[in-house]
């Protein structure tokens, strides 16, 4: 397939601005730019497939650039909903320069910051040179305005699409940018770029926009949406990152394949088959979360959280670090315990709800200590059980886990 009928088997196209664009697509050589504020200091799962576009352009003969705008981060980005709250100068620069590390590091593309640009703008000559060229009444009816009109919005957010609009005119004279990419929810200011470039120099460039990705519910994957996988391997460890995907619904499966892997339609067609013929196997969840981590932290951590989720169904507990038992039950309350016999240590991790019960836990085969069966009601508890001299795990049934920690 050419790259642009790629683009679209894979989903990963919705608005087009011109016709035109298709074969330049196929043709290679634009330079071309993708944005983000910084409203964090780390890319999330919702960032991800946008920055896979760019690389998918980039290996087709294309130059990508991110533009981190502390400018536009500063103003805030209409959400359709409500007003976003001012944030802290100090926090965005902050953010900027980790997100510009991260960038450069993971996708090695150039970065560049629109405050660079706007820090000296005088405000008459931007009302001149800008806004007399966009209509008020083209501003507001861009989807999010329309909506956030209902809640109200702020004079600041309403002019985003004019900043974000002239951050495109910069970026085509003076880098000689002539396509943005974006979500579908910035087409309004993808496409008030494009009139303003067209108004005030003649130039034709262009604009594409990408669906938002969500779940089958149409729950948007990332931070807005509270159910943030961050990037950043500090905030979200590769373990957890595999756990999530793993947890991805089977119905999805296809579409994350194309949108979040350089696997071929062959390659999906052949996983999904497998996928459907053996659904308890989770292949499909398995083969995605192998292609983001790997491209994202490298096969080394991959594998690393290939063997902490493989430990929940071995129990091979004492292989493991204190900081990779802290990795696996992130989740759990970890309390701190000085019981020294097994029906106590039930008791103090709040497993059971009396001695009783504790005991016949035990006789009835259902607990377990660092992965080993527990049947001796009169167990003692020593110190050369805790594993790595601090956390002792318990299990008790199939899935419940209780995990005590000595100083």
């Amino acid at each position: 397939m050419k790259l642009y009928d790629e683009l679209k088997w894979r989903g990963l196209i919705k608005d087009i601005s011109s016709p035109e664009l298709e074969e330049k697509l196929n043709n290679g050589g634009l330079k071309f730019y993708i944005g983000t504020d910084p409203t964090a200091d780390s890319l999330h799962i919702g960032h991800y497939s946008t920055f896979l576009i760019a690389e998918r352009l980039r290996r087709a003969g294309h130059h990508p650039m991110l533009l981190v705008g502390m400018a536009t981060g500063a103003v805030g980005d209409p959400r359709g909903t409500v007003e976003r709250e001012k944030a802290d100068m100090e926090v965005i620069k902050s953010n900027y320069v980790k997100l510009k590390k991260q960038v450069e590091d993971l996708f090695k593309m150039e970065v560049v910051n629109n405050y660079d640009w706007f820090k000296d703008i005088n405000y008459i000559d931007f009302l001149r040179d800008v806004g007399k060229y966009i209509n008020v009444g083209y501003m507001i009816n861009k989807d999010l305005v329309k909506r956030q009109m209902e809640s109200g919005i702020s004079y600041a957010e309403f002019s985003y699409m004019l900043i974000q609009g002239y951050d495109f005119k910069y970026l085509h004279e003076n880098k000689g940018v002539d396509l943005q990419i974006g979500g579908s929810d910035q087409w309004g200011n993808l496409t008030t770029g494009i009139e303003l470039v067209r108004k005030t120099t003649g130039d034709e460039i262009y604009a594409f926009s990408i669906p938002l990705i969500t779940d089958s519910t149409g729950k948007k994957l990332g931070k807005s949406e509270g159910n943030a996988l961050w990037l950043d391997i500090n905030k979200t460890s590769s373990y957890q990152m595999y756990q999530y995907v793993l947890n991805f619904e089977d119905s999805m499966m296809e579409n994350y394949l194309k949108i979040y892997t350089f696997l071929n339609k062959e390659e999906i067609d052949s996983i999904m088959k497998e996928h459907n013929e053996h659904p308890e196997s989770r292949i499909a969840q398995k083969t995605l979360a192998k292609e983001i981590i790997t491209f994202i932290h490298g096969k080394e951590e991959y594998n690393k959280a290939v063997k902490l989720s493989e430990v929940l169904f071995t129990g091979e507990f004492k292989e493991l670090s204190a900081k990779e038992i802290e990795e696996v039950f992130i989740g759990n309350e970890i309390k701190e315990v000085t019981s020294n016999n097994v029906v106590d240590l039930l008791i103090e991790l709040k497993s059971v709800n009396s001695k009783r019960e504790a005991r016949e836990m035990i006789t009835g085969n259902a607990i377990s200590i660092n992965g080993d069966k527990i049947t001796d009601v009169d167990k003692e508890i020593t110190k050369d059980m805790f594993i790595d001299n601090k956390y002792i795990i318990v299990k008790k049934g199939k899935k419940n886990y209780f995990v005590g920690s000595i100083k």
